[in-house]
């Protein structure tokens, strides 16, 4: 599926083709996870943790969306695939809960993204910080989001009653 760019040109958007399928899939085993099952957590906010890592084998559809996500960042940043790494986390946000301005511009990443896995009614939007403006994303099940590591960015608060679930990217060049 071709990407799609929105207007204001610091956020590309794109599709996951069979998302559904892949999302359950995602969900089913996310769900059956234990404390055990995450190698780390950061970014402590709130009362939870923003970021939960695990090892891509851990869930096997996993690795579909990021060969996905892969494709598109080759595409965003105009470079080989294999020229890129990728690094991930989920992010478990519960009812009444929200995530704070923050960017991803710590290392050396190219290029940030988020990948929606389960987006209830009202869980919140992505807020994209620009100088002049803020742009209100409405994330959808299937969706990713790409945008440069040094755009801040937040998640308004999730008024659903259930968890929504999304994966973080980021993207950098292959190093030895």
């Amino acid at each position: 599926m071709p990407l799609s760019l929105l207007n204001n040109s610091l956020v590309h958007i794109g599709f996951m083709p069979d998302a559904a399928g892949i999302n359950r899939q995602i969900m089913d085993a996310f769900l059956r996870f234990c404390e055990d099952d995450f190698s780390r957590r950061s970014h402590f906010f709130g009362g939870r943790y923003e970021n939960l890592y695990f090892e891509r084998e851990s869930i096997p559809a996993v690795k579909l969306v990021l060969e996905q996500a892969n494709s598109f960042a080759a595409e965003i940043l105009k470079v080989n695939r294999q020229g890129l790494r990728s690094g991930f986390w989920i992010n478990d946000m519960g009812s009444d809960q929200s995530t704070t301005e923050h960017d991803h511009d710590d290392n050396d990443e190219v290029l940030s993204g988020v990948y929606y896995v389960h987006v209830p009614k009202e869980s919140g939007e992505l807020v994209i910080v620009d100088k002049h403006c803020r742009t209100l994303i409405e994330p959808q099940a299937g969706m990713f989001v790409f945008f440069a590591p040094n755009v801040v960015h937040s998640v308004s608060v999730n008024r659903s009653k259930e968890r929504r679930i999304s994966m973080g990217m980021n993207f950098g060049p292959v190093t030895d």
